[in-house]
């Protein structure tokens, strides 16, 4: 009986390690659509009726892009923070260090969890609700100069106070559910405000996260050690035996199955990517309607989400089989990129696929291009200056050498003889040769 309580709860932990992965993959995903540049042949949206939603800036969340220059680093930069966090936690008192981390991460996860409030708060009032809700603006100012504002409501300052409270509650018992919470709430944010430039760019950060994966895993016992001893909501987790401290059959233990962020917000800004995708091949074959619906084909987006969730049941399987700890990154780097190759290729859109970019990344490549441009034109105009200054000199130096030689030339014909008579003009000197007179 007890055996078979432990494999059905170790199976509960599983499910529900996927669904706290898979729920904030689609949930960012979606939000990451906000941060979509409306194309110039799109008709403004409407203005909405909710008090929850500012009006005056359309285009409301701010995008991170890394670039593959970024993915390239990515690996090298994660290794040294990691293998200085193992040094950290093996040479100093870890109850200081966690000290630190827990106020940081409290600062940070308050603001993550209200964001993450409002953003279910959108969703699930209703209009009619929201109607009867009052918003305020703030205003700052310098002598008459707009600096900033700031739009809010009652809901807004509850979910503030919601967040306050627990922060609180996680900092001062570590409560399993309330780590979730902020767990939850940090992949939410991060998948939404970063975002890949272009499918390269993911390919390149996602196959070099597949050996920083296995050599931390496999190789060293660096990752593992600094997930036990990391005390922050780093990762979301779940009892092997919720059944067993649920029904009183033994007592609570503090055995926990364990997934680390990473493992979730890497894979969910590619499936973000996938969704960014499908609407800008979704409105290039019919630019009409609203922009921001989400009412549109998702190919790609499905396809990697299902291969994402294949990915992690794979990595659990194995795990739950060798019973040891697995590089979840080593089953799903190659799931997610396989998705998009295969779905590209049925589809015949591989062309389109590697030449897509965001937005971010046009607006970079015409900057460059601009600056290219004005540099070249610098460099020209520096040229023909030279050019102009020599020709210059050059002029310069033949009127000068003519005025010299014009000045030579009459010092010659008026170079004075004395003049005996003391009258007259001077006339030219004839010397007689002296010699022997014979």
């Amino acid at each position: 009986m007890e055996s078979d309580t432990k494999e059905i709860g170790l199976y509960i932990a599983y499910s529900a390690l996927m669904s706290m992965a898979i729920g904030p993959i689609i949930t960012g995903s979606y939000a990451s659509l906000r941060g979509l540049k409306r194309p110039a042949n799109a008709p403004k949206p409407t203005k909405s009726d909710s008090p929850l939603e500012d009006s005056d800036d359309e285009e409301e969340s701010v995008t991170e892009s890394l670039s593959s220059s970024d993915a390239w680093m990515f690996p090298v930069i994660g290794s040294g923070v990691l293998f200085s966090l193992y040094l950290v936690f093996k040479f100093l008192d870890k109850k200081y260090i966690n000290y630190l981390i827990t106020a940081y991460f409290s600062i940070v996860g308050c603001a993550a969890i209200t964001k993450t409030g409002m953003m279910l708060a959108r969703k699930i009032v209703p209009l009619c609700v929201l109607k009867h809700v009052s918003k305020y603006k703030l205003t700052l100012t310098k002598q008459r100069k707009h600096l900033t504002h700031a739009s809010f409501t009652v809901i807004h300052a509850a979910m503030l106070a919601t967040s306050i409270v627990l922060t609180v509650y996680y900092s001062l018992t570590k409560n399993w559910i309330a780590s979730n919470i902020f767990g939850i709430s940090f992949s939410i944010n991060a998948i939404q405000l970063l975002s890949l430039d272009s499918f390269q760019t993911g390919m390149i950060l996602l196959s070099g996260l597949f050996f920083y994966d296995i050599f931390w895993v496999f190789g060293t016992e660096v990752m593992v050690s600094v997930a036990k001893n990391f005390d922050a909501p780093i990762k979301v987790i779940w009892p092997r035996n919720i059944i067993g401290f649920v029904l009183g059959i033994e007592e609570y233990t503090q055995a926990f199955t364990m997934l680390g962020l990473g493992d979730i917000v890497i894979p969910g800004i590619f499936v973000a990517l996938c969704l960014r995708f499908d609407r800008h091949m979704a409105w290039k074959r019919n630019p009409v309607g609203d922009f921001r619906s989400t009412k549109f084909p998702k190919p790609y987006f499905v396809t990697c989400a299902i291969f994402y969730i294949g990915g992690l049941a794979t990595t659990m399987a194995v795990m739950h089989i060798f019973n040891a700890a697995q590089p979840a990154l080593l089953y799903l780097s190659p799931a997610c990129i396989l998705s998009v190759l295969l779905t590209a290729l049925v589809r015949s859109e591989l062309k389109e696929l590697f030449q897509y970019t965001t937005e971010e990344k046009e607006d970079d490549k015409n900057k460059k291009q601009k600056k290219e441009k004005g540099k070249k034109e610098n460099k020209e105009k520096q040229v023909e200056e030279k050019k102009e200054d020599k020709q210059e000199e050059d002029d310069i130096h033949a009127v000068s050498s003519e005025t010299q030689k014009n000045e030579d030339e009459e010092y010659v014909a008026v170079t004075p003889v004395e003049n005996k008579s003391g009258a007259g003009s001077p006339k030219p000197s004839k010397k007689k040769k002296k010699g022997n007179k014979k």
